[in-house]
């Protein structure tokens, strides 16, 4: 079961920065203005061995108090619904607001654990003054700052303290397939067809689909679960926070799927949404099968496929061993092919390659074309292994690998692609001291 952290609170309160911090990343704008982060933000960060997500909720206020209210109350709902932790963070310059006792209400319905954090304790004055947070009622207060990174390490040790460590479940056997791809693009109607029934409800209207749907597949010699998602949407099509907010029930299936069937829709090509959603699965190493659907309605020509086969490759590089299949949801077309195509990728994501069989093939392309020498330094690779994981990983043993660039990353990965079945799947290789 995977984890997700969610950040809630009142505008400029230092929500973007920490994100920033915990996925060591600057994706979140942050500056002095309330009302910055109108969208949500997402990554990946991991403390002690924990790997989870984070999500930069907004928290803007718009016009009045009221207004302010009904926003960042849709926000915090769904937050609460998808989290496993709430990180609630507070000001200690400001002290306690109207707006924080009206967030303290909603996080007190809920049975999620509520993290609080108080933000920009920069001095012992500050920490001093922080007590005064007792009185929100919720319980112990982490004091930190979030620009310096003092008592973050104590924030995530509270946090990790109460992730799922769940058990496998007889039906977490079973391959999970999410049904991905922005909204309107046919997901829905895709897992529809499938069943025969109307098991979601479709309508032409961007964002009908609000809940991730799990359904058991069990045709055709096939045994899993389809997850339709809600449909991830550029903001400035969002009038309804409700709808924006579904991309985190999006991230979950994605997260807790072994492939993701990503659907695009082809009168409207591989748009800059569509590259979002592929790296959102592509970081979560997923497996992918990309679908262009809609297909019936495109006016063909020579070799238009494989052109439009290489304008995905280029959007979603360098990750683009990817299946690319052409169907219509409409008029059923290649869609048990589709089925076909994510098992292969499925059982592709599990293969193991034995280590002699794995040496015996990449030594000699290794030895042929080595490390690049750094700074008169030979770099000798002299032995490789699959590591023990549900994703492939491969670990490759230097005298010095700390010298070993990207560049050659890239070729090794290439070769074990060129030799090995990965298609559709991400892979990872390491460079360790023997």
């Amino acid at each position: 079961m995977s984890n997700i952290v969610a950040i809630v609170g009142r505008p400029n309160v230092g929500k973007s920065t920490l994100f920033n911090r915990l996925t060591q990343s600057r994706d979140a704008i942050t500056n002095e203005i309330s009302g910055v982060t109108r969208d949500r933000h997402y990554g990946k960060s991991e403390w002690n061995g924990f790997l989870f997500s984070v999500i930069d909720t907004g928290g803007y206020v718009h016009g009045s108090d009221d207004i302010f209210e009904l926003e960042i109350r849709r926000q915090v709902e769904l937050a609460i619904d998808e989290a496993t932790v709430i990180l609630f963070l507070v000001d200690a310059k400001e002290g306690i607001t109207d707006l924080d006792l009206n967030l303290v209400e909603l996080l007190r319905k809920s049975n999620k654990k509520v993290v609080l954090g108080v933000n920009k304790v920069d001095n012992k004055k500050l920490l001093d003054n922080a007590i005064e947070f007792y009185n929100l009622g919720i319980g112990n207060y982490i004091p930190f700052s979030s620009i310096s990174g003092s008592g973050t390490g104590d924030l995530l040790d509270e946090i990790v303290k109460h992730f799922n460590n769940e058990e496998i479940k007889e039906d977490d056997q079973i391959p999970r397939f999410s049904i991905i791809g922005r909204p309107n693009v046919g997901k829905s109607s895709f897992i529809n067809e499938l069943l025969g029934k109307e098991q979601n409800i479709v309508t032409n209207i961007p964002g009908t689909t609000r809940d991730s749907l799990d359904v058991r597949f069990s045709k055709f010699g096939f045994d899993f679960f389809l997850v339709d998602t809600a449909g991830l949407r550029k903001k400035r099509n969002v009038s309804e926070n409700l709808e924006f907010y579904s991309v985190m029930r999006s991230i979950r299936a994605i997260e807790n799927s072994d492939v993701c069937i990503h659907i695009v829709d082809a009168t409207r090509g591989f748009e800059l949404q569509d590259q979002r959603i592929f790296h959102i699965a592509d970081n979560n190493k997923k497996g992918v099968v990309i679908l262009v659907n809609k297909w019936d309605l495109i006016q063909k020509s020579e070799n238009i496929t494989d052109k439009i086969k290489e304008k995905i490759r280029e959007k979603i590089s360098p990750f683009i061993d990817v299946p690319i299949l052409f169907v219509s949801v409409h008029k059923k077309q290649r869609l048990i092919k589709a089925l076909s195509e994510a098992i292969n990728v499925y059982k592709n994501r599990l293969q193991r390659i034995s280590t002699s069989k794995l040496n015996q093939i990449m030594l000699p392309l290794i030895a042929k074309y080595p490390p690049p020498a750094y700074k008169g330094k030979y770099i000798k690779i002299k032995y490789c292994t699959q590591l023990t994981s549900k994703t492939p990983k491969f670990a490759f043993f230097a005298n010095l690998p700390q010298y070993i660039k990207d560049p050659y990353k890239r070729y090794i990965e290439n070769k074990l692609r060129e030799k090995f079945n990965f298609n559709g799947v991400p892979i990872q290789v390491y460079f360790r001291k023997k």
